[in-house]
C-alpha cells in the first residue's frame, strides 16, 4: 500500500493561484502535519456563484488530491469585489 505524502501549503496554494491567478489564498495550519489546512480563498471568478459552486471550483483547481494527498482542508471563499 503507498501511503500518499502530505501536501505543503504552498503547492496548495499554487494550485488554486493557478486557477483563480487573482485570488487571496491565505493557508492557516490546523495540525503540525502538513496534511490538516484551512483555507480563505477570495477570487473574482466567484463572483455570482453559490457558496457549494466555489468550493467545488476550488475542489477542481486541486486536481484530485482532496482526500488523497491533500487530507482535510477546511474551506472558506468569498467573490472579490
Amino acid at each position: 500500500m503507498i501511503i500518499p505524502m502530505p501536501m505543503p501549503a504552498a503547492e496548495i496554494e499554487k494550485l488554486i493561484k493557478a486557477a483563480f491567478p487573482d485570488a487571496e489564498v491565505t493557508m492557516t495550519a490546523l495540525a503540525e502535519d502538513n496534511d490538516h489546512w484551512a483555507a480563505m480563498v477570495v477570487s473574482s471568478a466567484f463572483k455570482g456563484k453559490s457558496r457549494v459552486q466555489q468550493h467545488q471550483m476550488v475542489y477542481d483547481a486541486l486536481k484530485g488530491r482532496m482526500g488523497g494527498q491533500l487530507h482535510a482542508l477546511s474551506l472558506q471563499t468569498a467573490a472579490k469585489d
